[in-house]
């Protein structure tokens, strides 16, 4: 065997290190003075907390039409946070748009939804039309933007912060020539006050209904979540005012579902209902606090309601000299900014914490650990607006409505193919027919139907066929759909589903929080799958097992239903 030298291991000198030289700055962007002072000028009413992020972002954009990048910067030393923490929040929201200092910033925005029901009305011609119109103008951006709640008007549009009742070239030309960028009057503004205002929560009050009783009649009306789920309301109220305290009430007006516009009606119309609802809600379940988040779309709602409030805020000081052992809740009104998956409860929540609106995993659910890590109640609108009804009438009052052996009342978003779209109250159990012929006026002249949507984008698609069957809760679960928030959009045989389902599918992309990888790339695959000539209906049904299986939320779980619709009842609009 050869003889080989030993191994000889030599210590490694140790590294010398070099002198550091003195940091000048702190890290990341440097804050400008005159910066610093716009922010604190234009926030100088808002409570610098972290929690009012997207507040302060609001502010920013609303007085230079954009996000400079060096105001951002000093947002975030003026809420303690990090630059990333702003800049991730302020890229998240679709209505926040960040441009660097030096950018032009347009001062007025034109969005154009191109959604559903404003497709079918020629939104995609309005935003072409639109753009070649304003091309040269450079005070105006105009964006192609997914569902803004006027579905019933389409094609829809929204001019700065004013929501157009009729959208054309001519309406948007006109509102830009004459500075009509601001929300509007609505029919409830400035409303003379009633003796029905606010009446059964004075009862409640005053002691002629006891929080046990309220629960009685809440649970004998069977009033379910109307924002989408169901869940029976009781049962959440129960559980969050078992939980020590302190408890948070939450109000979920980001109604984004394609097809819904039913809390913006209710709002516009009687919102003392919901605040009443409201009223009478955190004060059974005990709820210290309450917040008002409405989707962004919604700027004349938000000025009704700001005024709303004001009046409330009176009369609470009226009754607190009344009640003085009464502990009524502060209420906060917060503005969402444009994400789809805000209307989903824990992401919702997450946004009011001033976070991106990434949904949690669950459990917990929100009613045990919700809002900064407190038990809370979430309703939408048209749910907190039914409490005043029930406990004047009774709960077997509401439970007595209904047809085919359901119960209660819907309020339906009516649009496309009808005669008359708009939101109507109408029995639970009805069917579509029905509620095309009683309330919407029949079909549009020279259409007949071909499908519908019975609950919004992510309901699913139905054929003609089955327009018998009854719109409720459950009842549409053996076929694929849902009615979710009852948004009915009505398609025609002009209408190819083909086309609805991928354009539906382009929405939830869009709209993917991209937290999750099924959804994220769930939603781009399927896209790509729908817009091949023929689709691979092997490849579509693994990417809707996977979908459904392993995303966070209701997007990723219910965006496959469009396209497992269209194989399951119009296989032939997707074959050579």
């Amino acid at each position: 065997m050869e003889q080989t030298e030993p191994r000889i291991d030599r210590a490694m000198p140790e590294p010398v290190p070099l002198p550091r030289r003195p940091r000048l700055a702190p890290k990341g962007r440097q804050v400008d003075p005159a910066a610093r002072e716009r922010v604190d000028r234009l926030c100088a009413d808002l409570e610098p907390r972290a929690d009012l992020l997207i507040e302060h972002l609001h502010r920013l954009q609303d007085a230079d039409g954009g996000l400079r990048k060096g105001l951002l910067a000093a947002l975030a030393e003026r809420l303690r946070l990090s630059q990333a923490e702003v800049h991730e929040v302020a890229t998240f929201h679709h209505h926040f748009d960040v441009d660097d200092d030096a950018a032009a910033l347009p001062a007025t925005t034109v969005r154009v939804c191109t959604s559903l029901s404003c497709a079918m009305a020629g939104g995609q011609s309005l935003l072409a039309d639109l753009r070649q119109r304003l091309a040269g103008d450079p005070s105006v951006r105009v964006v192609e933007a997914p569902c803004i709640g006027q579905c019933h008007r389409a094609p829809a549009a929204c001019v700065g912060q004013h929501q157009l009742p009729e959208a054309s070239v001519g309406s948007v030309s006109a509102a830009l020539a004459e500075g009509d960028t601001g929300p509007r009057l609505l029919p409830a503004s400035g409303a003379p006050e009633s003796p029905r205002d606010y009446a059964q929560f004075r009862r409640l009050l005053a002691g002629a209904l006891t929080p046990e009783a309220v629960l009685a009649e809440l649970k004998a009306s069977g009033l379910r979540g109307l924002g989408g789920a169901g869940f029976p309301a009781w049962r959440k109220w129960d559980t969050v005012r078992a939980q020590p305290g302190p408890r948070y009430l939450v109000v979920n007006i980001d109604e984004g579902e394609v097809g819904t516009f039913k809390d913006w009606q209710l709002l516009s119309i009687q919102p003392r209902l919901a605040l009443e609802g409201l009223l009478i809600a955190a004060r059974v379940v005990g709820a210290e606090k309450a917040w008002i988040y409405l989707r962004d779309e919604y700027h004349d709602c938000r000025a009704l309601l700001q005024d709303e409030l004001a009046a409330l805020g009176q009369r609470i000081a009226g009754w607190q000299a009344e009640f003085p052992q009464v502990l009524f809740p502060a209420i906060e009104l917060r503005r969402g900014a444009g994400a789809y998956v805000c209307g989903e409860e824990s992401a919702l929540i997450e946004s009011l914490e001033g976070r991106r609106g990434l949904p949690r995993l669950k459990p917990p659910i929100v009613a045990l650990q919700g809002l900064f890590g407190r038990p809370t109640l979430v309703h939408n609108v048209e749910t907190l607006s039914w409490l005043p009804a029930i406990l004047e009438q009774g709960g077997a009052w509401l439970a007595g409505q209904g047809r085919r052996g359901r119960n209660g009342l819907r309020r339906f978003s009516v649009s496309g193919r009808v005669k008359h779209p708009g939101c109507y109250l109408a029995p639970a159990g009805i069917t579509l027919r029905e509620l095309i012929h009683e309330y919407a006026g029949g079909m549009t002249d020279g259409h007949q139907l071909q499908a519908y949507l019975p609950g919004g984008a992510s309901g699913g698609i139905l054929p003609a066929a089955l327009a018998e069957l009854p719109l409720d809760f459950d009842t549409l679960a053996e076929y694929g759909a849902f009615v979710g928030s009852m948004a009915v959009v009505v398609l025609s045989r002009q209408d190819r589903v083909r086309e609805v389902a991928t354009g539906l599918m382009r929405f939830f992309e869009h709209e993917s929080c991209g937290q999750c990888t099924p959804c994220r790339a769930g939603t781009a695959q399927a896209r790509a799958l729908m817009q091949a000539p023929v689709w691979d209906a092997e490849r579509l049904a693994e990417l809707s097992h996977v979908m459904r299986d392993a995303s966070i939320c209701g997007l990723g779980q219910a965006a496959p239903n469009p396209f497992d619709s269209v194989l399951r009842f119009f296989p032939r609009e997707v074959q050579p």
